[in-house]
């Protein structure tokens, strides 16, 4: 078998090679006498049967494993004459040549492998950034919205219709054509106004209202509402108030109520909340401030002075990628436009090689930053975080987890969070660039 393996830079190479018509003969010989010892054919004692049956009943599927065994060969042949290691390859191997001719068989295959990335020098590229203030007037207004929260429910004595933010204790239910519904009716039922957590109309119907009324509230089932029997239909809810309740945003907060919002702390008290509040603020600010600001120009300072080779086979999955969400949001008509004229494709894809080539090669700077700052990720975190997202959506975090792996997405969070964790380090560990200045 003839070799010739050459890197066309430190990321790729390519491999040129002839499979001999005789090499394949003698490992289909081989194939065929290992398979004749086990083959069962009437006629013949087991183990005895001759290799001419055997390639008369088998030949193609000799011919192939014959095929893929030399090119098992001259791949393991290749990465030794290149001096790489099988762990450093990254992507499926390209075969882009594989001529079958009286001679034997032409092979060119395209190798990519993880490419030197030096970073030295990186923390340079960091921008300088100055440090949010947190002002008095946002502690105070987080904190007015927290301690509402939790502030006690006050019956409201004095004679006045009903407001938004106000609680209300009604009696209600709905008919449609004069027919009642089920679900439609309930008695003493509370309702925030203004928390929207009602039928569209319905809340801003009651609002004014006064204690002992009573008001026919007229509204229209949404589109995307959860009973299709009800959707879209004209409704009339007949109401009653009894009761209006107010947050008494006065008050002290107890130390139950304290205890809610501040788990876990210990003897909990409105200055510690302060004290967390103002801390919840400030990350708040830095994180908006690295997220719009210092973490752009930082990628942007990255992917222009630090330069390696790209592996190839790499960025055009990455640029099969970008084609394929474009192409599953076109029209049949347009697909047939593309599937037609093969051109526009590549042209299409020419228009992607420049995004593609940034991401995977901001890929492997995160994933060489992230070694150098020591950032790991482990899958129980990974776990952890798609469990707390279900949770949050009111999803079963099992089926939650399934679906992404099933959909190949895990090695993609995992990727997030690292990317996350490192740029949050990289900003946050050299204090001496942040400045303190008034916070917007």
């Amino acid at each position: 078998m003839q070799i010739n393996a050459k890197k066309i830079n430190d990321a790729n190479a390519v491999v040129e090679a002839k499979i001999s018509t005789a090499l394949l003969n003698k490992k289909e010989d081989k194939i065929a006498t290992v398979a004749a010892k086990s083959m069962k054919v009437d006629g013949f004692r087991k183990g005895k049967v001759p290799l001419h049956v055997v390639k008369a009943r088998h030949g193609e599927q000799l011919r192939q494993d014959a095929e893929q065994e030399a090119l098992k060969e001259l791949f393991d042949a290749a990465l030794i004459e290149l001096d790489v290691k099988p762990e450093m390859m990254v992507g499926e191997p390209v075969i882009s040549k594989f001529d079958k001719n009286d001679n034997g068989i032409d092979v060119e295959i395209k190798i990519s492998f993880k490419p030197v990335v030096n970073i030295e020098g990186y923390k340079d590229l960091i921008p300088d950034y100055k440090t949010p203030i947190v002002l008095k007037k946002d502690v105070e207004a987080r904190l007015e919205e927290m301690l509402k929260a939790v502030a006690p429910l006050e019956k409201i004595e004095e004679d006045r219709g009903l407001e938004n933010g106000d609680f209300a204790l009604i009696d209600f239910e709905g008919f449609i054509d004069g027919t009642p519904f089920e679900g439609g009716k309930a008695e003493n039922y509370q309702l925030e106004i203004g928390s929207d957590s009602f039928i569209p109309g319905f809340e801003t119907g009651l609002v004014g209202l006064k204690i002992g009324e009573e008001k026919d509230i007229e509204v229209n089932f949404p589109k995307d509402y959860n009973s299709k029997d009800l959707v879209g239909k004209a409704a009339i809810f007949k109401v009653k108030l009894h009761e209006i309740q107010a947050k008494d945003i006065n008050a002290t907060p107890d130390t139950e109520a304290l205890k809610k919002l501040l788990p876990g702390v210990e003897d909990p008290t409105v200055e510690k909340l302060e004290e967390q509040v103002k801390e919840q603020l400030k990350n708040e600010k830095l994180a908006k401030l690295f997220s719009e600001e210092v973490k752009p120009k930082f990628v942007e300072a990255l992917l222009e002075k630090i330069e390696f080779a790209l592996p190839e086979i790499i960025v055009d999955q990455e640029i099969d990628l970008q084609v394929r969400n474009v192409f599953g949001k076109m029209s049949e008509d347009e697909i047939k436009e593309y599937s037609e004229h093969p051109e526009k494709i590549e042209e299409k894809r020419a228009e992607f090689a420049d995004e593609a080539k940034n991401s995977v090669k901001l890929t492997f700077l995160v994933d060489e930053l992230s070694r150098d700052q020591e950032i790991k990720v482990d899958d129980q975190e990974v776990l952890q975080m798609i469990y707390f997202e279900a949770m949050q959506q009111g999803q079963d975090p099992k089926k939650y987890y399934e679906y992404y792996e099933k959909q190949g997405l895990l090695p993609a969070i995992k990727m997030s969070i690292v990317e996350d964790r490192l740029f949050t380090k990289l900003f946050t560990k050299d204090e001496k660039k942040a400045e303190e200045t008034e916070g917007k």
